[in-house]
């Protein structure tokens, strides 16, 4: 069962801008290597980390509003939201360690 959720241009604003926690967007794309490596990485952090931490992901094949409004120029890339806005941005595959790291700063 997984506890990433998917995000829309719709669903944007209320799961990730309004969201009380942090949030860890994860912007991908079906054609993107890097972005099926990561995936694995994401599902295990949400399950370590779901009670602190929401995990949603954007498919940009789909969804092109919200990437474009945010600059998202390469895939994949993640963002870590906090009371309504971006708090770090990483581009390219990560190690769990290094997202781990990352997210600890703000739980």
């Amino acid at each position: 069962m997984s506890n990433v959720k998917d995000v829309t241009d719709k669903t944007f604003v209320d799961e990730v801008v309004m969201n009380p926690k942090p949030v860890l967007v994860d912007y991908w794309a079906d054609w993107c290597s890097p972005c099926k490596q990561l995936s694995p990485i994401i599902e295990e952090l949400s399950t370590e980390l779901g009670g602190s931490v929401d995990f949603v992901k954007m498919d940009t094949n789909t969804n092109t509003q919200i990437p474009t409004e945010q600059g998202i120029l390469s895939l994949p890339t993640l963002q870590i939201w906090q009371g309504g806005r971006v708090v770090k941005s990483f581009q390219g595959a990560k190690t769990k360690g290094a997202l781990l790291k990352a997210l600890n700063e703000y739980i």
